[in-house]
């Protein structure tokens, strides 16, 4: 897979390619990230990126030419280009799931007071982090290719995303490790058990728990199964 990341500081994700996993992804070749700095294609002698609103107002509008100058140059069929707005549809597990199947995923940084319109033409979809604002898409970029990158075949074990909160549509469930008891607080008995069928019990029925805890909005329009049906009654019986 390939990512590429159209913006107006590169130096931004110096220490992103040079860090943990992922630099360890670029070293096994297991994913190509590329930064492109779209103020190489404005045609402005001043290598100006952005003007005035028309209509008035506050700030700087990035212009058309050097950002779809810069798409057409880094683009390809297998690309999918999208651009980092707080507009966009919020970005989710899910989300990066279908991105890490993609040959080619283009980010397109915003700055400054946001996109020409015009810009909109030319990408496939907007994407959000949160109902926040930033002051430029750099730091959505980096959440964004982390999120798909730990997904790739080879970065870190499949085992370990699989049940990451989110993958099956609920929170994790807790984990502990050693020391066996800290503080007066122990490792529930039955992760030490040995027990594989109730350890997997224990964690799918903790993984609802937590779920209807934290994010209740999540179960709202689950199918549950039979087990998650039968979990959920035992949890409401429980003191």
């Amino acid at each position: 897979m390939k990512i590429t990341v159209l913006t107006l500081f590169p130096e931004f994700f110096d220490s992103f390619q040079a860090t943990s996993i992922i630099k360890r992804a670029l070293d096994n070749h297991l994913v190509t990230f590329e930064t492109v700095n779209y103020r190489d294609y404005t045609l402005d002698k001043h290598h100006k990126v952005d003007d005035t609103p028309c209509g008035g107002g506050q700030g700087m509008v990035l212009m058309c030419q050097p950002i779809v100058d810069c798409l057409r140059a880094v683009k390809s069929e297998d690309s999918l280009v999208v651009m980092l707005t707080p507009q966009g549809t919020t970005f989710q597990q899910k989300t990066a799931q279908e991105f890490s199947k993609k040959e080619h995923l283009i980010l397109l940084c915003g700055h400054y007071e946001g996109f020409d319109e015009r810009i909109r033409d030319y990408i496939d979809m907007e994407i959000s982090i949160g109902d926040f604002v930033l002051t430029g898409g750099e730091g959505a970029a980096m959440v964004v290719a982390d999120a798909v990158i730990r997904l790739l075949d080879g970065v870190i074990q499949e085992e370990s995303h699989q049940d990451d909160s989110f993958a099956n549509g609920l929170l994790e469930y807790p984990q502990y490790t050693r020391p066996i008891v800290y503080e007066g607080k122990a490792v529930p008995d039955v992760l030490l058990s040995g027990h594989h069928a109730n350890i997997r019990r224990w964690r799918l029925k903790e993984s609802l728990r937590r779920t209807m805890q934290k994010r209740p909005d999540l179960l709202k329009e689950r199918i549950f199964t039979k087990e998650e049906h039968a979990l959920m009654e035992e949890m409401k019986h429980e003191k």
